[in-house]
C-alpha cells in the first residue's frame, strides 16, 4: 500500500476547520499575503459567515477598489486556506483597528519551533513562496499556541 502525503489544503482543513474561530484565525493570517502589505494595512478581516468573508474598509472609495479585485483576492486566499477559503468577499465601512506589529519589529517573537516535517511536506504543494511561508508561519504559531494551552502550568 502506497503512503500518500496529505495536500496542503487538507492539512489546513484539519488544523483550522474544526471551528469557525479557527477558520477565521487562518483567514486573518492569510489576508496580508492575499491582499499585500499596503492593502492589508487599510483593511481588517472581521468575520466569516457561511462562505462569505467580511472585510472592513475605511471608506467607500476603498470598498469600491476592493470590489474590483475580489476575484484575485479569493484566489490567493485559496492557495493558503484551500477548501476553507471563502466563496465571496463582502466589504463594510468603519474604522480600522490598529494593525499588529510587523514580525520585523523588536519584541515580536517568531515561531516557537521550526515547522514539523509533515507541515513542511504539505506546504510544498503551495506554489507561491510568500504564501507558503505565511502558511508555515501561521500553522506553526497556531500549533505552538494550542500546545501551550494544553500544557499544565
Amino acid at each position: 500500500m502506497a503512503l500518500t502525503r496529505p495536500a496542503a489544503e487538507d492539512l489546513a482543513a484539519r488544523l483550522f476547520g474544526a471551528s469557525p474561530a479557527r477558520k477565521l484565525a487562518l483567514l486573518r493570517a492569510a489576508w496580508p499575503l492575499a491582499a499585500g502589505p499596503e492593502l492589508a494595512r487599510r483593511t481588517e478581516v472581521v468575520a466569516i459567515e457561511g462562505g462569505t468573508l467580511r472585510v472592513k474598509v475605511a471608506d467607500a472609495s476603498w470598498r469600491k477598489e476592493l470590489f474590483k479585485v475580489r476575484g484575485p483576492l479569493i484566489g490567493r486566499l485559496r492557495r493558503v486556506a484551500g477548501a476553507l477559503a471563502p466563496d465571496r468577499l463582502a466589504f463594510c465601512e468603519g474604522p480600522i483597528s490598529a494593525a499588529p506589529p510587523s514580525r520585523a519589529e523588536p519584541g515580536v517573537q517568531g515561531p516557537a519551533a521550526p515547522p514539523s516535517a509533515t507541515l513542511q511536506a504539505a506546504a510544498e504543494s503551495i506554489e507561491d513562496a510568500a504564501v507558503r511561508a505565511g502558511f508555515l508561519d501561521s500553522a506553526t504559531r497556531y500549533l505552538a499556541r494550542s500546545r501551550s494551552r494544553r500544557s499544565p502550568t
